[in-house]
């Protein structure tokens, strides 16, 4: 059995131990905060590029007169042999379940796929690229020279990862997403994947969020969202992530956005034939990959946000859990000490009672 001292020293431990997990509970609940600012703020440009797309489909004419074909290529619709997935993790842990659950929705994206469909991987993150690497091969390309662009080799695996990106959400820039969404485009254009999906978590709100499985690529409507599949949070996980966020004052309504989200629904729906500079179709192309790039921008942002809200519910119930076992432990270091003084008075009577 413990003595006094050791329990002391316990829960000397204990205290320290929580006082670094509120701490980083507190830095989170501030990282979320501009985390949702920063996801709130690119939310317009995405409604507003999908209003100006959506108002070019009506001024143009997407279908080839001769062929019937969809014109851009990114429309274009194959059954899908090959398929690139996106899988958006943290770069840090001690957040609780959220890179979990992330790599168990790939995971079961991967398993339920058909047996003879090829898969690519694209790591966001160092806890899906270290699993990844774990779990699939890495795909082989030649060396590139300034004559020939690098070559990949023959496949080792169905599973292959094929890129990853460590600490891009670590401090997220627009020209590395772009860059990821080019490279996406270029390889859905040149026919190397028939589609492409991406694994994040979905963030409306510190209790609206969820891990989603979003199609990308082909495009089917402008604007709209396919989820392929999609895993919602339990109550009990929605209730604490309240109870943090209410402790570290961070607001639990969803910002209010409609009055921006309907000036971009005008522009789109509006029966006004607006002049372009350029051609409508050399506009609509033009805007196609960056439409492309926006939900990619915007599927991270909200990824951040999501990660910061999980590390805060995560650190919240370990500074719970240390209050809890300080008590625990300081009950049961007075109970052994007051069993050690009535010993020791035992004693005493006792002896005297000897003599």
């Amino acid at each position: 059995m413990a003595n006094v001292l050791d329990l002391r020293r316990r829960i000397r431990s204990v205290k320290n131990t929580r006082q670094i997990t509120k701490a980083m509970k507190m830095v989170s609940a501030a990282k979320l905060r501009r985390a949702q600012e920063r996801a709130m703020s690119a939310r317009p440009y995405a409604k507003m590029i999908a209003s100006v797309l959506e108002s070019l489909t009506r001024r143009i004419d997407i279908f080839d007169e001769t062929t019937g074909n969809l014109r851009h290529p990114l429309f274009a619709t194959r059954p899908e042999k090959r398929v690139l997935l996106v899988v958006v993790s943290g770069d840090k842990g001690f957040a609780g379940a959220f890179n979990a659950n992330i790599l168990k929705a790939a995971f079961h994206f991967i398993d339920g796929s058909e047996a003879g469909k090829e898969i690519d991987i694209e790591a966001v993150g160092r806890k899906s690229r270290d699993t990844m690497r774990r779990r699939f091969p890495a795909a082989e390309y030649s060396e590139a020279t300034d004559e020939a662009p690098s070559v990949r080799g023959p496949r080792k695996s169905r599973v292959e990862l094929t890129g990853d990106h460590p600490g891009m959400l670590l401090k997220l820039e627009t020209s590395r997403v772009y860059e990821l969404a080019g490279n996406i485009i270029d390889r859905y254009e040149r026919e190397e994947i028939d589609a492409a999906y991406i694994v994040y978590n979905e963030f409306k709100s510190v209790i609206q969020q969820r891990v989603v499985v979003e199609k990308i690529l082909p495009l089917v409507k402008i604007g709209g969202q396919e989820i392929a599949a999609s895993t919602e949070q339990s109550a009990e996980e929605l209730a604490r992530a309240g109870q943090a966020a209410a402790t570290a004052g961070v607001s639990l309504e969803e910002a209010d956005t409609r009055e921006a989200d309907e000036e971009a629904r005008k522009f789109g729906t509006a029966n006004v034939d607006y002049i372009y500079e350029q051609p409508p179709a050399q506009l609509f192309d033009a805007l196609l990959p960056q439409y492309i790039s926006s939900k990619l921008f915007h599927a991270m942002t909200e990824s951040v946000a999501a990660e910061h809200a999980a590390r805060m519910t995560a650190m919240d119930s370990a500074t719970n859990n240390a209050s809890d076992m300080i008590d625990s432990l300081t009950l049961h270091m007075n109970r052994v000490r007051q069993a050690a003084i009535t010993k020791e008075i035992i004693e005493i009577v006792s002896g005297a009672a000897a003599l």
